[in-house]
């Protein structure tokens, strides 16, 4: 039905895009030739407001479809509207129509074409998560090469395709689980952010994943720490928050999810700042539990001046984003391999407390977006295979859990917290914490 549709849709907008040409040669009166302009019209605005009707879907997939949709009838009527125009030149032009009349039919085909595109792509800009910048940025500067242009709108509209119908099956999976509450846990969670991020302020550190949680059934806190200073600073921040949140809801105790740094920090006022008795679990993620070598030797080789600079830009921007007394540099010695092992010696596991560590990594340049595209190659180089900060041996602690993908591509240090909100190819980073958060749950966590 959606082809027939879209088929009926096409006809009526190329009639409608050559109702000049076609008004001329048919020779109708001239009501009749005004109320098929004034339906056409209205029917163009029509296709341009709502293209197709979609059902149980947020609204931002709806106007990205419908976005999707008004690209390829673009494309239709635009490969129609030349080949019509090219015939109407050649045959209409020596016994019925003149040149100045095709050229004016031409004219209002371009600016219906435009229109068409122009909202069409808004549309798809505005709401696409997955389509990214680079594509973005492409298409707005080689938009005007011909062939080129074409392919990058076929790929274009393969990207939001792909990405509906990836929505659209969360959505119905989601309308099967949510009356089960399969992350409903006997404690809440406690998401702790890692190094030189905030939790929620302005930009959710952990994507789509907290919105997944709690349609599932969990009960969700942050940690709400500093988000560059040492790890003891940071774990007494986590253990104070940790009692705050315990009393005021009467908990008893939270289960831990700590990605990076975050997972040191939690560890630390567990073992050492007296918040064990008010943990059940600790899920640490891509936490540097053994350091990182490459930060070391930043510390010790990179140019104070430079450092210097770095940090007092870094600290003045987050002390506007929430931070009381931000420290760049104590944020990179904190995951710095001696510094790292120190903690280990002061902060054992306690027992009662269930530790478990999920560990990505990536196996290409390529894996990982900005940084860690870049910071891969590095950290290879002094740690080895590692997520694009931190080497897959630094990461283990307690029960471990190796998460992957099918083929090349592999699992990114922010790939892990959702942070692009990238939509990766056999690893579904929503539906992971789903299943990590259950089995919490089946071990009456």
């Amino acid at each position: 039905m959606t082809r027939v549709w879209r088929t009926v849709k096409i006809f009526l907008l190329i009639s409608l895009m050559n109702v000049f040409a076609l008004i001329y040669f048919l020779n109708f009166s001239t009501l009749v030739n005004t109320l098929f302009c004034v339906i056409g019209i209205i029917f163009f605005i029509t296709i341009n407001i709502k293209p197709q009707k979609k059902e149980n879907v947020s609204k931002r997939l709806v106007m990205m479809i419908n976005g999707y949709e008004l690209v390829v009838l673009f494309n239709f009527t635009l490969l129609i509207n030349i080949v019509l125009n090219i015939l109407f030149w050649i045959n209409l032009v020596p016994t019925h129509l003149s040149s100045v009349t095709l050229i004016i039919n031409a004219i209002i085909c371009l600016i219906f074409e435009i229109i068409l595109i122009l909202n069409g792509m808004a549309r798809v800009f505005l709401t696409s998560i997955q389509l990214g910048i680079k594509w973005r940025v492409l298409i707005v500067f080689l938009w005007w090469i011909p062939i080129l242009n074409i392919i990058l709108l076929i790929k274009i509209l393969g990207f939001v395709k792909d990405e509906y119908i990836f929505e659209k099956e969360k959505i119905e999976l989601l309308d099967i689980q949510k009356e089960n509450e399969i992350c409903k846990t006997k404690y809440p969670l406690l998401l702790v952010h890692g190094v030189f991020f905030r939790d929620v302020r302005f930009l959710n550190y952990w994507g789509r994943i907290p919105k997944e949680l709690k349609r599932n059934g969990a009960t969700v806190y942050y940690g709400e720490q500093e988000s560059a200073t040492s790890v003891e600073n940071s774990g007494m921040e986590l253990a104070i928050r940790i009692e705050a949140i315990v009393k005021e809801s009467g908990c008893e105790k939270l289960n831990i999810f700590a990605h990076s740094k975050g997972g040191i920090d939690a560890r630390y006022a567990i073992s050492c700042c007296g918040a064990s008795k008010y943990v059940a679990s600790l899920t640490s993620i891509n936490a540097p539990h053994k350091g990182c070598v490459f930060a070391e030797y930043l510390l010790k080789n990179a140019p104070m001046g430079m450092m210097r600079v770095l940090a007092k830009r870094y600290n003045a921007t987050l002390k506007k984003l929430g931070d009381k007394n931000p420290d760049f540099i104590e944020g990179v010695r904190a995951i710095a391999k001696n510094n790292c092992m120190s903690i280990n010696e002061i902060a054992p596991d306690i027992e009662g407390v269930y530790y478990q560590s999920i560990i990505s990594k990536m196996k290409k340049v390529t894996s990982g977006k900005f940084p860690m595209n870049l910071s891969y190659i590095l950290v290879k180089k002094f740690d080895g295979e590692n997520d694009g900060l931190v080497s897959v041996e630094s990461q283990k602690h307690g029960k471990t859990i190796f998460v992957d993908t099918v083929g090349r591509r592999g699992i990114s240090h922010a790939d892990m917290i959702d942070f692009h909100k990238e939509n990766i190819k056999g690893f579904d980073v929503r539906a992971f914490y789903v299943e990590t958060v259950k089995s919490l749950k089946e071990m009456q966590f």
